[in-house]
Formats: C-alpha cells, structure tokens, sequence
C-alpha cells in the first residue's frame, strides 16, 4: 500500500473517529448544566436569601408602637382629701393613623418584588456566563481535535519527505521543516491544554463544584442556516427594565406612607395613684385608688419634613425614569451589536468554509503529484498553514456566533 492510500485511510478513520464521540457525547446537554449552576450557585442563593429577608421586613412593620408603662413612687406623698398618693403606675399606648400600617407594609412588599427582579437577573446572567464558558472550552476542545489531526497529517508528509530523501528527490531540510512545523503545533496543543484547564475551573466554579471536575461539550457545532430574529419589542419586560418599574412603584408605596405619617397619632392611656388612707378621719372615700383614663393626639404640626420627603420621591420618580430610560438605551445598542455581529460572524464562517475547500482542492493537488515524484514540500507547508488557519477561524466563528446568541437570548428570552 503506497503513502497515497495511507493517507486517504488516515483521514476516513478520523472523520469516524469524531463522527462516533460526536452522537456518544451529544447527550450531556448544556441546559443540564444550567440547571445545576442555578441550584447550586451562590450568588443566587444569596439574592434569594435577600428577598427572603425582605419578605420578612413585612412582618416587623406590621406592628404598633412600643406600649409605654411607667411606674412612680412619691418620696414626699402628696396629701389629698381622700389620703396620701404613695406611687403611680401608668399605661400608654400610642396608634398611627388608619391605614397606615397597611401602607407600611405595601411599600415593604414593593421593595421585594424589586428586590426579586434581582434574582431573575442574577440567573439571566449566569445561564449567561454558563453558556459563554460552555463555548469557549468547545473552541479550544475542538482546536485542539483540529491540531492533532495537522500534526498526524504532518507526520505522514514527514514520511513521504524522508521517502524521497532516499531517492534524492527530497532534503533533509524538508524534514527538517516538517518537524519544526510539528513541533509548533505540539506547543500549541499544550497551551490549548493549559487554556482549558483554566476555562474549565471557571465553568466548575459556576456551578459552584471542584475545579478538577471534568467537563464534557459537544464534539462538533455548527451554524444554522436559519434562525429566528429577535425584536427588540421584548426588551420591555426584561427584568432589569421591570426592576425600574418595580423600584417606581416602591416610591409610589413610599409616598403614599408619608401623606399616612403626616397624619395624626392617636394614643390611649391609663392612669393609677394608690392613696393612703388618713388615720384621723372616717369616711366613705377615705383612702380611695385614683384611676384616670386618658386620650391623646400627636399631631405634626411643623411639618416641613413630610413635606421634603414628598419632594424627595417626586426627584426619586424622575430619576427611575432616566435611569429606565437611559438602561433601556444601553440594552438596545448591545441587542443591536449583538444582531450584526452574529450576522457578520456568519459571513466570516461561510467565506473560511469555501477558503477551506478550496485549501484541500489544493492539497489533494498536491498529494497526487506525490505519484509523478515532483511534490514541493514547501507549498505543502504553506498549504497545510493555511488549511489550519482557515479550521481555526472556523472554530472562532462558531464560538463567537453563540456567544453572541447568547447574548441576545439575555436580552429577549
């Protein structure tokens, strides 16, 4: 069997080779992984432990004010007619205005559901960064699929080169250079390893288990010809958007609990003096316990502070109003980036698609001139650097396409 054969079986049991680990590996689902991160992570744990906490901020104003009681004792008793007074005990218990417990508790409840619109957020951004780091160990997995089969290739054009050394066809300077090229690529390989191990401990830690964890991806990933376009209608009810909504309202909540503060207090109390009998006289209240209710009303009457709170949330609700505005500005601009550099990456995928064609019509040019003896081993150098760099570019539009749908499924799902 000659070299040519060789090489042609070479490449059929590579493409077998990653056609079988290729359906083998498709079963572990990126979205398996999500689901882990978004159970596990702690960052999410720690927005809902803040929600919680905000939740229960509802029970502590769903309270009245503190019942004040006092007790006193008269060092010099007081004489009346009916005896002495030997101490006072008294009772007091102040209520706010009606209703305004209730708007307590609806501004509490406003402030969590702002408050839960960063939990939505926190997870949109770490299915995000999930997603992201997903992709990057497939690029730099299938780099490094697409260096081992150059440098497998590589070695069967060493062999050839040494086959026409011994007939004088050929240097060992060809030689020479294959290996150089060889070992180029076995470094590359080696960092690409390094580079993986690195992504790799980024993608355990988000789904907060041990780094050295290994990760499976999918073999092989590709464009779609179609897929559906976004619309940036969707960016209404994104989360960071509704949290401005839901941070307005809280203000609304806030200034409806101002004009309830700015009402009167009212406050119910109760009054008991023991008195000492008088040992002198006998009658029919000698020495009777006084006992006196009592009404009263806090009222604000300077009020200049209720009055600068009511601007106050007037300034607030301008400024969630630019701040949505200004937000939703900045979302546009990255959904739009996002559209056309995916558009672009697409462009750039197809245009390496048709130079690598066109790079292997060359290279079986090439390899049948191996059969007439006047193969020039420096095009096929040149041709096989070009032919890499065309996989590469390849692997990185693939990448950067679904980092950038990735991207968008932020922004619009």
């Amino acid at each position: 069997m000659n070299e040519i054969n060789k090489f042609k079986i070479q490449k059929i049991v590579f493409f077998l080779f990653s056609l079988f680990f290729s359906l083998l590996i498709q079963g572990q689902e990126l979205e398996t992984y999500i689901e882990e991160a978004l159970a596990n992570n702690p960052k999410i744990q720690k927005f809902e432990l803040q929600y919680k906490i905000a939740l229960e901020k509802k029970n502590e104003v769903n309270t009245f004010p503190n019942t004040e009681i006092g007790v006193g004792y008269f060092v010099s008793e007081p004489e009346t007619r009916t005896g002495a007074q030997r101490f006072k005990v008294s009772a007091k218990q102040m209520i706010p205005w009606f209703g305004t417990i209730t708007a307590r508790e609806n501004y509490v409840s406003s402030l969590a559901d702002a408050k839960y619109e960063d939990i939505v957020i926190a997870k949109r951004k770490l299915i995000a960064s999930v997603s992201q780091s997903y992709y990057n160990l497939y690029a730099i997995k299938a780099k490094q699929k697409v260096l081992f089969q150059n440098i497998e290739l590589l070695k069967t054009y060493e062999t050839m080169a040494l086959t026409f050394v011994e007939v004088g066809k050929a240097s060992a300077v060809d030689v020479l250079r294959l290996q150089m090229r060889q070992n180029e690529m076995d470094q590359l390989y080696k960092v690409l390893t390094q580079n993986y191990l690195a992504e790799q401990t980024v993608f355990n830690k988000l789904l907060n288990r041990d780094k050295s964890i290994a990760v499976k991806v999918v073999e092989e990933l590709s464009i779609p010809s179609d897929e559906i376009m976004p619309t940036e209608g969707n960016l209404q009810l994104h989360p960071e958007l509704l949290k401005f909504d839901k941070l307005y309202q809280s203000v609304e909540s806030s200034e409806l609990l101002n004009q309830k503060e700015n009402k009167p207090n009212i406050g119910f109390g109760l009054d008991y003096i023991a008195v000492s009998e008088r040992p002198d006289l006998s009658f029919n209240e000698n020495g009777k316990d006084i006992l006196m209710p009592m009404v009263t009303l806090s009222i604000p009457i300077f009020n200049k502070k209720y009055k600068s709170k009511t601007k106050q949330n007037d300034l607030k609700r301008q400024e969630i109003t630019a701040q949505k505005q200004d937000r939703l500005n900045k979302l546009e601009s990255i959904l739009d980036k996002a559209i056309n550099d995916r558009i672009a990456t697409k462009i750039q995928y197809n245009t390496q698609s048709k130079n690598l064609k066109q790079a292997k019509d060359a290279e079986d040019i090439l390899i049948r001139s191996y059969e007439t003896g006047t193969i020039n081993f420096n095009d096929v150098l040149d041709i096989q650097e070009l032919q890499l760099k065309f996989q590469i570019n390849q692997i990185e539009s693939i990448k950067k396409y679904y980092l950038q749908t990735t991207i968008i499924n932020y922004l619009t799902n």
